[in-house]
């Protein structure tokens, strides 16, 4: 095949193509609690309807950072075939393990106490007593803690084509330090890392 020959660009060409960028501030993230993780935060903190509408929409609110999944395709190397090349063939595609999202933290704590107590929920830790003492746990079934997760990707005028990024199995492995010091205060931010089976994407024009 030929290589292809160089052709004159005008300022539309431009517009249509590089000076439309998509931004990084423009999406949204929602959580699906599974239904006996609610049920676990409601008999822990001793309230009425555990997860509702209005806490999944400050969870959302408060996710300050997300991060957009990765694949990869793994591949068998085949050597000699042709003389003096080395050949790649795809046989399987990888998705990363986990993905991560940070959240300000409110004067409540909220936010902290939600995974916490999904985590708590997984292990089904058993805290009654001294928890110096009596510690022990039995890990619930797959099925009862995991959920879904979404991101949608659009842009600031909520027009033309968007992104979501569905994360099939998901729940949270692991919890981040949170450093807190007499050094001038900053915003408490809590980072949660999700581990997942897949993520599908799908999208609206």
């Amino acid at each position: 095949m030929a290589t292809p020959k160089p052709r004159a660009r005008n300022v539309a060409d431009l517009k249509a193509s590089i000076l439309n960028p998509s931004l990084t501030s423009t999406y949204e993230t929602s959580f699906v609690f599974p239904g006996a993780v609610a049920g676990w935060m409601n008999r822990q903190s001793g309230v009425g309807n555990g997860i509702d509408f209005d806490t999944l929409n400050r969870v959302q609110i408060a996710c300050r950072e997300a991060t957009l999944p990765g694949s990869s395709l793994a591949t068998h190397t085949l050597d000699n075939d042709h003389t003096g090349v080395t050949e790649r063939h795809a046989y399987r595609r990888q998705y990363d393990t986990t993905s991560s999202f940070s959240f300000y933290v409110d004067e409540k704590y909220d936010i902290i106490h939600f995974f916490e107590n999904w985590i708590s929920f997984i292990v089904n830790e058993d805290g009654s007593g001294d928890a110096r003492d009596n510690y022990n746990y039995r890990v619930n079934f797959p099925n009862e803690y995991k959920s879904e997760i979404f991101i949608r990707k659009f842009e600031r005028d909520y027009k033309g084509r968007d992104l979501q990024y569905k994360f099939v199995n998901a729940y949270p492995i692991s919890i981040n330090q949170m450093p807190v010091s007499y050094d001038a205060s900053q915003l408490l931010l809590c980072t949660v890392n999700f581990n997942f089976s897949r993520y599908i994407v799908s999208g609206e024009r």
